[in-house]
């Protein structure tokens, strides 16, 4: 079977599931209460600080979460960059993990996400990156060990590439982005993206929510009932009077996989790296994982056999036992230098 033949495949058999798990989505449920844009209602493991800030000419503020070691500090901090459909919220269990083994915790919502501000700017990983270097130098954080899921895994990727002297060390953690996508799919507007999801009833929405968490669960048996409390999470801000200024901030940072390919930083790469995530996370992750493990100079490579996209929700064992492996394990010359 040649490359081609497989990614057709591999396409094929995600649509389908993509599919079955929209069929099987149930309607919006009745109970759901209106939520804030800025998931003022939404709980956080710990409290919630405010960097202010100014992007393209707007006074924006980036929340954010400051989490003292439980234990003996190591002197070690550890930033948690979180993926599209998230805020820092459900990175509880990876925060207890770190804490209780002497690490400083710092856990940013990256703008237009979680308890942020949601200005209509053209949202771009390079923006997101000096962001966060602007919160950790805010703390007084000269360098940090820097963990990036989903989405955070090319944030993580272009902060490495960006910022190697305050990337101590690097996870990128079942991250999206895997290729060009520029050459390979069409163009969609922000404005025809935005139209489209205005258009739709709040059962098609809710059932895209749906769908779109369900997936990161495919293993038989992975999905939980208590799962939809992230579907519901996404879904409460779209009966909200200020939802057609979060559909418009979605419609464009939607396009950052687009426009805003991280596959070049790699190579450039040169902190001590570990690339780590479920291997049922889509039919070809094993395969662009382990490219990307080889792309980057001296990086490490773990797949946790069939779990999906969130292994710290799924399989939080293994993931913490994998994670907690890295971080502790001394950075050698051949890591951090180029090959």
């Amino acid at each position: 079977m040649t490359k081609a033949t497989r990614m057709i495949a591999a396409f094929c058999v995600a649509s389908c599931t993509a599919m079955l798990v929209w069929a099987q989505a149930p309607n919006a449920p009745t109970d759901v209460q209106p939520g804030s844009i800025t998931y003022d209602e939404v709980p956080y493991p710990y409290p919630v600080a405010y960097l202010p800030l100014t992007l393209y000419g707007q006074d924006v503020r980036m929340a954010y979460m400051d989490v003292p070691p439980a234990n003996q500090p190591n002197g070690r901090t550890v930033v948690l960059l979180h993926g599209m459909n998230f805020g820092g919220f459900y990175f509880s269990g990876p925060i207890e993990l770190l804490r209780n083994a002497g690490f400083r915790v710092v856990v940013p919502d990256q703008i237009g996400f979680g308890r942020s501000s949601k200005p209509i700017i053209p949202y771009n990983f390079n923006d997101m990156a000096l962001n966060t270097r602007k919160l950790l130098q805010s703390l007084g954080i000269a360098q940090a060990a820097i963990v990036g899921h989903s989405m955070g895994g090319m944030l993580a990727a272009r902060f490495a590439a960006s910022y190697p002297d305050m990337t101590e060390r690097l996870v990128i953690y079942n991250p999206i982005g895997l290729t060009d996508p520029r050459y390979q799919t069409a163009w969609r507007s922000a404005d025809d993206a935005y139209k489209a999801t205005m258009a739709q009833s709040h059962d098609q929405i809710y059932q895209a929510f749906y769908a779109n968490i369900r997936r990161y669960f495919p293993t038989p048996g992975a999905w939980k009932p208590e799962y939809e409390h992230y579907v519901r999470i996404l879904y409460a801000p779209t009966l909200s009077g200020d939802w057609p200024r979060l559909a418009m901030v979605r419609s464009i940072y939607q396009q950052i996989l687009y426009l805003d390919p991280v596959v070049y930083d790699w190579a450039k790469i040169r902190s001590k790296a570990l690339v780590l995530g479920g291997d049922k996370d889509g039919p070809d992750f094993p395969e662009r994982a382990k490219h990307i493990a080889d792309t980057i100079p001296g990086a490490e490579l773990v797949l946790i056999p069939n779990a999906g996209h969130v292994p710290h929700i799924e399989v939080p064992e293994i993931f913490n036992r994998e994670l907690l492996k890295f971080l502790k394990t001394e950075a050698t010359t051949s890591a951090v230098n180029p090959r």
